[in-house]
């Protein structure tokens, strides 16, 4: 079965950090771009962070300087590093991939992770 599994949410303090990790398990040629959404209640989804094959980053206005997305290709895994955290920043993310499988490339999407950012 072809999946991303995600780990790493929970309760954080305001300023305090966390990592997200984003796992692609399956029959995978290669994995392109990958990449984080959030949606903070009474919110719709946004783009957080993507990268790309070639290490190629990319975020939104509001995480610059306090995130930072990377990727291991040997484990076909990528990771969200959350420094700073604000209050209003509690959200659901979830990580996406595009992955080639049998020729095919296939956008997949994680199950969600809970981040609470509370004193």
């Amino acid at each position: 079965q072809l999946q991303l599994v995600q780990s790493g949410g929970g309760l954080v303090q305001p300023g305090g950090s966390l990592r997200l990790s984003c796992a692609a398990s399956g029959s995978i040629f290669s994995i392109n771009v990958m990449g984080w959404y959030r949606q903070a209640p009474g919110k719709e989804r946004e783009l957080v962070a993507t990268i790309t094959s070639g290490d190629g980053t990319n975020y939104a206005d509001s995480v610059k300087g306090r995130f930072t997305i990377s990727r291991d290709n040997d484990k076909n895994t990528n990771y969200l590093q959350l420094n700073g955290q604000k209050p209003e920043e509690t959200a659901v993310y979830h990580c996406s991939a595009d992955l080639l499988v049998e020729e095919n490339l296939l956008e997949v999407w994680g199950q969600g992770s809970l981040v609470s950012v509370s004193s």
